[in-house]
């Protein structure tokens, strides 16, 4: 019979799988968004394993070059992906080795696929931090501004829809901002953890080939280093925090939203949205 030693995690089964099986255990599909994250990851390690004498000069450059390529096609969407790729980390390494030959082989070398899906996950997410944040302050850097702007605005305060005391329009702005500001120092807390380097943890028990994590760790702009390498393949935390954080933003995004609807409609009349924004 056909072994399957060809495969991710095959190497003691004997047969081929079946094409439902394949279907539903591959994770290609969702996983091409991890494409540039996966290659900055590889391009750093390939780094420290030159600097570990594993790779030649030539070689690492070879290396790098077959990823620019790789990553230059993610980019253009011509990156043809192929059945047997069963996730984005098999995708790029099977193309590398069309490009460069054997020596792609080589970029493997004292890395596991643990380290590697987290550390593609952490690179991904900080990136998506940046973005949000960047937004989230220039959101709330306008609150201000109109606030200053209308601080002579004045319009009734609401509980439960009914009119209770007088406001300032701009007190009612701030509300929002100040809420805003809770979500934007939560982001921040979470990067913190979000930028730990998990790289060079190896399969689980680190890596025995004196990498350099602190090269790692600067090529990948984290912040610090994991402690525990068991603990550094298997968490993930991080999801679950910045999962709640951003639950919460929502909210206060809707909460906005929600008021300056109520506040355009014919009953209350306080503002006038573009017709771009309707």
């Amino acid at each position: 019979m056909a072994t399957e030693g060809d495969k991710l995690l095959g190497g003691r089964f004997v047969g081929s799988t079946d094409p439902i099986m394949e279907i539903l255990s591959s994770s290609i599909s969702t996983e091409q968004r991890l494409s540039e994250v996966d290659i900055q990851a590889s391009m750093a390690y390939a780094k420290a394993l030159e600097k570990a004498s594993i790779l030649t000069k030539t070689e690492l450059e070879k290396i790098l070059s077959g990823l620019e390529k790789i990553s230059e096609e993610w980019s253009k969407g011509v990156f043809v992906v192929k059945q047997s790729d069963e996730d984005i980390h098999t995708a790029n390494e099977r193309r590398l080795k069309e490009l460069i030959g054997d020596i792609a082989g080589k970029l493997h070398t004292g890395r596991s696929r643990n380290e590697q899906v987290v550390t593609d996950l952490k690179l991904l997410l900080k990136s998506s931090i940046s973005v949000i944040s960047t937004h989230l302050l220039q959101l709330i850097k306008t609150l201000v501004e109109r606030a200053a702007i209308e601080i002579d605005v004045i319009m009734p305060g609401y509980t439960h829809l009914q009119k209770a005391l007088p406001i300032r329009w701009s007190q009612f702005l701030l509300s929002h901002a100040v809420a805003l500001t809770r979500d934007s120092e939560r982001l921040g807390e979470v990067k913190k953890r979000i930028t730990v380097l998990p790289l060079g943890s190896g399969v689980l028990a680190g890596n025995p080939l004196e990498i350099d994590r602190e090269l790692l760790r600067s090529e990948l702009d984290m912040t610090s280093i994991s402690l525990n390498s068991i603990d550094a393949i298997s968490e993930r935390d991080f999801v679950v925090e910045l999962i709640s954080v951003a639950t919460l933003l929502m909210i206060h995004l809707s909460k906005l939203a929600e008021d300056l609807i109520i506040f355009s409609t014919t009953e209350f009349g306080f503002v006038t949205l573009s017709d771009a924004y309707r």
